[in-house]
């Protein structure tokens, strides 16, 4: 389903389309990069707050654009270090960002460094049998306003605390296109987003701190090679052979290992950096030594990096994730080869932060609540 708002949010607006607009209307050509200097550097919260605006001028920006196009519903902080956004758009759809801290010795945890994780799409289409995100199918895409508008949220609530604040800059430290959707199959509004985010008129985001996760849509893996903006990628892999992959990812019958690791490969060369690969590991699927094996092997093979995050567990799925042994001999057999492998400890397995579930949980009390 597509959701045409009302106004289109402001968010959605580049120096070029927003100069464009103004000039129809007569207004000199330094108004647009004031206006977006208020959005992204002094962070105000509407129109009226613009004060060195005419006063015509913030009536037409009210009248044109939407300046906020969700709102937080609620956030939930984890017994650790993650924070959930619950956010709404105009069409009451709820879509998830999460804020992932990681403490640094000596500081407080309001200054730990921060990444920060979007969603693209309202629920998900790929139907990875493990994911949350996908169970009420796909609802409809973001467009680049509402992905770009998740960033400012949590500068609004992270501002306060953050001394970069008063520098207009961003008030967190990366971003990973890892939350609800399949980033690449939303691909002309995650791009705008994210020539948004990266641009210095907007939040002036460098590109080496933004990482875009996919399932494997292998067309559009070759065509982000192609993108200027040089951005890092990450690969949903969670199976080392089509065996194991087809049993939990369905994309695996499109783009099986033998299409989707040439493309890996072509990314990473032709932009120098490396790619990592994200294995969530469910026990007595994923997490045999054979599947190890043979995911060093691949790993090596792309000079990548391995994330293995262990199961978080998703009410009405029937996966678990393994002991912790299991897990540390998983990863061992990477480390001994040599591979750059992370093993992820708890980040928000108490509040639903899995991909998704906030989200699966609040639907499902919407339903009760109307019956």
């Amino acid at each position: 389903m597509k959701f045409t708002p009302a106004k289109p949010p402001f968010t959605g607006e580049t120096l070029e389309t927003l100069t464009v607009r103004l000039q129809a209307r007569g207004e000199p050509a330094f108004r647009a990069k004031q206006i977006l200097d208020w959005v992204y550097k002094k962070r105000a919260r509407s129109w009226d707050a613009m004060t060195n605006l005419p006063k015509a001028l913030r009536a037409w920006l009210d009248e044109t654009f939407e300046f906020a196009p969700l709102t937080l519903v609620h956030g939930k902080q984890s017994l650790d270090v993650t924070d959930k956004l619950l956010l709404e758009l105009g069409d009451q759809s709820l879509i998830e960002t999460v804020i992932i801290r990681a403490p640094q010795e000596g500081v407080g945890l309001e200054h730990s460094r921060k990444t920060i994780c979007i969603s693209t799409q309202v629920g998900c289409a790929m139907g990875c049998k493990f994911c949350a995100s996908g169970l009420l199918g796909l609802k409809r895409d973001l467009n680049a306003g509402e992905i770009v508008a998740q960033l400012l949220q949590v500068c609004y609530r992270e501002d306060e605390h953050d001394p970069r604040a008063h520098s207009g800059l961003a008030t967190f430290d990366n971003i990973v296109v890892m939350g609800m959707g399949e980033p690449l199959a939303n691909y002309d509004a995650i791009i705008r987003a994210l020539t948004i985010i990266n641009a210095e008129w907007g939040l002036g985001f460098g590109a080496r701190r933004i990482t875009l996760s996919t399932s494997g849509l292998v067309p559009r893996i070759l065509q982000l090679a192609d993108e200027p903006l040089g951005i890092r990628l990450a690969i949903s892999l969670h199976g080392a052979t089509d065996e194991v992959r087809e049993q939990i990812m369905p994309v695996n019958k499109a783009y099986p290992l033998a299409k989707l690791l040439p493309a890996v490969k072509a990314f990473s060369e032709k932009h120098g950096r490396m790619v990592t690969l994200e294995f969530i590991l469910i026990e007595d699927i994923n997490d045999s030594r054979e599947q190890a094996e043979k995911l060093r092997d691949i790993a090596l093979d792309l000079h990548a990096h391995v994330n293995l995050i262990p199961y978080n567990t998703v009410e009405g799925l029937p996966w678990k994730r393994p002991g912790i042994a299991r897990q540390e001999a998983f990863a061992d057999v990477l480390r001994r080869a040599r591979v750059s492998v992370t093993l992820r400890r708890e980040k928000g397995h108490d509040i639903e932060a899995a991909c998704g579930q906030l989200r699966l949980k609040t639907e499902k009390a919407r339903e009760l609540s109307a019956t």
